[in-house]
């Protein structure tokens, strides 16, 4: 399944549905919004929900569905949570216990969905403007690593910033925070560029979800906050069950990156 043949939110749907893309989504159905999922029972949400709004820059809320739905009504009515992402990851009391290609065995009728905002949905407007995205050139999934920054916690969620990084010139850099400061719907401006250590991150070159991507003579990392922040909330929550994207793995819906900051 190539880049190419996924042009819409729905085609790149259509094919998780058909088992026809299993893998990251970056680069595909190019100016569609594109969100992290995490879903969880009905008696945790609110404090889940509470997280997100403490943590907006990692956690932007683009929808919450009612407890039971499979379809955000907002971004892709005609969508099922259960088999329009790529891949999944499972978590049982706090463990990740597996990463299928569907969630249909496991739905229940209590479980909310959360679609966060995603930094996949700028790269089509970096790219327009001439700003590299190695991990788009490559062939690869964004690098992605943990922070030694802490969430603000809520109920039983706590846990580290999670952030994306993409390597650019600091003159493009700065180009490239003007552009995402726009776009906070999918985290915005970066929160920090040039030294990881900043961040307590010991190693660029080994991250902790995604691939390693080339940092070329004259760059520096351009550090985002990521949506895969929750995912180690969830670790430390030890929900019974909870389920989520992997790692790169999106929810592409029917929204226009253009109309993104009015959701």
């Amino acid at each position: 399944m190539t880049e190419e043949t996924c042009l819409t939110g729905a085609d790149v749907r259509a094919a998780c549905r058909a088992g026809r893309l299993t893998g990251p989504t970056p680069g595909f159905a190019q100016g569609y919004v594109q969100a992290n999922l995490v879903v969880l029972p009905a008696r945790d949400a609110a404090d889940f929900q509470l997280f997100c709004e403490r943590n907006p820059q990692s956690c932007p809320l683009l929808e919450v569905t009612s407890p039971g739905d499979v379809s955000p009504r907002r971004l892709a009515p005609a969508a099922d949570l259960r088999t329009d992402l790529p891949r999944y990851r499972v978590w049982r009391e706090g463990r990740l216990v597996d990463e299928p290609t569907d969630v249909m065995s496991l739905w229940q009728d209590d479980f909310v969905s959360f679609l966060i905002g995603c930094s996949f949905t700028f790269e089509a407007a970096l790219q327009k403007a001439g700003l590299p995205v190695r991990h788009i050139e490559q062939g690869r999934n964004v690098p992605m690593y943990r922070t030694s920054r802490e969430c603000e916690p809520a109920g039983r969620f706590a846990g580290p910033l999670v952030v994306s990084m993409r390597p650019m010139t600091r003159e493009q850099a700065t180009e490239a925070a003007r552009i995402t400061r726009g776009v906070p719907q999918s985290h915005g401006e970066p929160i920090h560029l040039g030294d990881p250590a900043v961040l307590g991150i010991a190693d660029v070159n080994h991250p902790d979800f995604g691939d390693p991507v080339e940092i070329r003579q004259g760059e520096i990392p351009v550090f985002w906050a990521c949506g895969v922040t929750p995912q180690a909330a969830l670790l430390n929550s030890r929900l019974p069950l909870a389920i989520t994207h992997a790692p790169g793995c999106m929810f592409v819906t029917d929204i226009l990156e253009a109309n993104n900051e009015r959701l």
